[in-house]
């Protein structure tokens, strides 16, 4: 397949009860700063909804993977600590057992054909998860203070520094501050990934994966405040 002149990427959304006009419903949502800031890196954004009953998750998956030329999993909820086989924390919140199926097999199937990814906040830990680690539930009882996630739908600014020579240092550089708004965090590493930027307490803020085209994770939220690069960074990927 000729390279599109624009990328398409794909986004994920979520289902939530939502308001607008005269409305008030459940809907599949996403930030537009996700959208706003793809297509000012450069890719077409393409909004993809969690789905359910009909094909298989699997079939679908691939089905979708093969009409985009990469993948952006985004934030939200928590992922189902089921499938990283612990037992829910009092502080785990917003879990979305459709929301994790459809995004892992999206997940898998993009890894499959080695698509561009880049795993944000929520994502970087589902990426985590499909490849074999664990999360820590409640990032305050690790490290002691709620430095990450003032409250919920709070941001907070931190400072990471990056893995020398990796893939996010080349992005972001060596040391950069950056939107947070996280309560969990990788515990045990998934198979294959490295960390490549941690805060100051220690917590693995970015993720990639080597030998891939592009898969990289990070736990802040770079749309926040329309930071391009590594959305730039995805659609030179494709290309």
């Amino acid at each position: 397949m000729a390279t599109r002149a624009t990328p398409i990427v794909g986004v994920t959304t979520y289902h939530q009860q939502a308001s607008w006009g005269p409305w008030d419903r459940l809907a599949s949502v996403l930030p537009a700063s996700y959208v706003d800031t793809v297509a000012g890196a450069g890719g077409c954004p393409v909004l993809l909804s969690l789905w359910e009953g009909g094909v298989s998750t699997d079939e679908a998956a691939s089905s979708v993977v093969r009409a985009i030329d990469a993948l952006v999993l985004v934030g939200g909820g928590d992922v189902d600590p089921a499938l990283y086989r612990q037992r829910p924390d009092p502080a785990t919140s917003g879990v979305d057992p459709r929301r994790d199926a459809s995004e892992l097999a999206l997940l898998r199937a993009a890894l499959a054909v080695d698509l561009p990814v880049l795993a944000v906040c929520r994502g970087m830990q589902l990426l985590d998860v499909e490849l074999g680690g664990t999360l820590f539930q409640h990032v305050p009882d690790v490290v002691g203070h709620n430095g990450h996630q003032p409250a919920r739908g709070c941001f907070a600014e931190v400072e990471v520094t990056t893995e020398a020579g990796s893939t996010v240092a080349k992005i972001v550089g060596e040391k950069t501050t950056v939107a947070c708004s996280h309560h969990q965090a990788i515990d045990r590493l998934g198979d294959g990934l490295v960390v490549t930027a941690r805060s100051a307490d220690g917590i693995a803020e970015a993720v990639e994966l080597p030998g891939a085209r592009f898969v990289v994770g990070v736990q802040w939220h770079p749309e926040e405040h329309g930071d391009q690069r590594l959305f730039r960074a995805l659609v030179e990927a494709v290309r």
